[in-house]
Parts: structure tokens; sequence; C-alpha cells
């Protein structure tokens, strides 16, 4: 199946050179591009893609009120979003992941990373970054003006705890499988079960909920489940 890409960036010669690399994959291709974030919304619910890689700052609708709106559009469901951005330790990052993107990518990693980003984050199956995502989080959620509710937990199962925290600590379903000894269909299942108990719409939101909740905490800029 091919991958059906949105980009959503202010720079022309930007969209230019992703369009290029990305149509020369066999598995991906563009369907359309888009100069702000509300054109990326209009895409969005035109062409119905898998991912649309977003820009974070855009004249007019910036793209977090892009990945917010489309991430809250019961008919976008299963559009995800993939945040492009200068600065990997950035708010605004933080705040798409919070809104619903399922992962970023920093602009300086090399071609072959953004394909790859793509095809993860269409397949829903692994948080993208996940060294650098947890260091941002640990860090804005240390800032007191970034302090949130903690979302609970309690819906879920003993289980369905340790695997979560396991998710927040960067692993996929095949790691999480081979540390607790069971099948990655179990895991999967399991993960299904926790983002359906909690509203998330994805892996990247579930890290979001297990740092928020205290489920997971920072020692030494490592998680760790309690």
């Amino acid at each position: 199946m091919t991958v059906r890409v949105v980009l959503a960036d202010d720079q022309p010669l930007i969209r230019q050179g992703a369009r290029y690399l990305i149509d020369s994959a066999d598995d991906l291709c563009v369907v359309g591009e888009a100069a702000d974030g509300a054109q990326a919304v209009e895409l969005a619910r035109a062409c119905l893609p898998d991912v649309v890689v977003m820009d974070i700052r855009m004249p007019g609708m910036n793209g977090l009120d892009a990945t917010r709106a489309i991430t809250s559009d019961a008919a976008l469901a299963d559009v995800r979003v993939l945040v492009l951005t200068t600065f990997e330790i950035d708010e605004y990052v933080f705040e798409a992941l919070r809104a619903g993107a399922s992962g970023f990518i920093g602009k300086g990693v090399q071609p072959y990373e953004l394909l790859d980003a793509i095809r993860v984050v269409a397949g829903g199956e692994a948080l993208l970054s996940p060294q650098a995502t947890k260091r941002l989080i640990a860090h804005f959620l240390q800032q007191p003006g970034h302090a949130r509710p903690a979302r609970g937990l309690s819906p879920l199962t003993e289980r369905e705890l340790e695997i979560v925290a396991l998710v927040a600590s960067g692993l996929t379903n095949a790691d999480i499988a081979e540390r607790l000894h069971l099948s990655p269909a179990t895991v999967k299942t399991h993960v299904n079960r926790a983002m359906m108990k909690l509203s998330a719409r994805d892996r990247a939101q579930l890290v979001v909920f297990a740092y928020q909740s205290g489920l997971v905490s920072i020692s030494a800029g490592v998680p760790r489940w309690r």
C-alpha cells in the first residue's frame, strides 16, 4: 500500500525538496502541499492522507492549531500528523504532542530518516525519536507554567499500567513482548485497550499521559516506572 502524504510548510523550497524525496520512494507519495495551517487542514479533509508532515511556525494558522484541528476532527481519525521542526527541544512540539501529533522529527535529519519517520507514523506502531521526546516532555513538565492536571490512570489494569510505562520508555511492542514474555499480539491488545480507556489517539499521547500522571518519573534523565 502507498502511504499518502500532505506537506505543510511555508517555505516552497523545503516543500519542493521534501516532495522530490518522498515521491522517489516506491511506497510513499505526496498528494498535496500547504503553505499554512489552514491549507493543511483543508487538504487533510479533501485528500484524507495517511500522514500530514507539519511545520510548526507558519503564517496565519500555525502548525500547532492545524494539528489540533486535524486530530479533533472525527472525520480525520485515521490521519496522522508528523511534526517537522527546526529545534527538537521546542515548546510548541510538546504542545503538538498534547494536541494529538503522532511524533516529531528535526529538519536536520538525513533524508532516509524522514522517509522512515513517515512510515512509522503511518503504521502507528511506535513513537518517533523516543529519546528526544522523553527529554522534551521531561523538560517542559518540570516548568511551573506547563503544569497540567494529571490524567487519571485508574481505568487501567496492572498489566496495562506496566505496558504503558514501557511504551513511555520508548520500547516497541516486540521489545515489550520479549521483556514480559508475552506475544506481540497480546502486547498490542493491551496497548490498544489502554489507548481506548484513556481516549489516547496513539502511542505519542500514551507517553504524554504517562508523564503527566506520574506513572513514569525522571531519574538522571532516564524514565523509570514507579
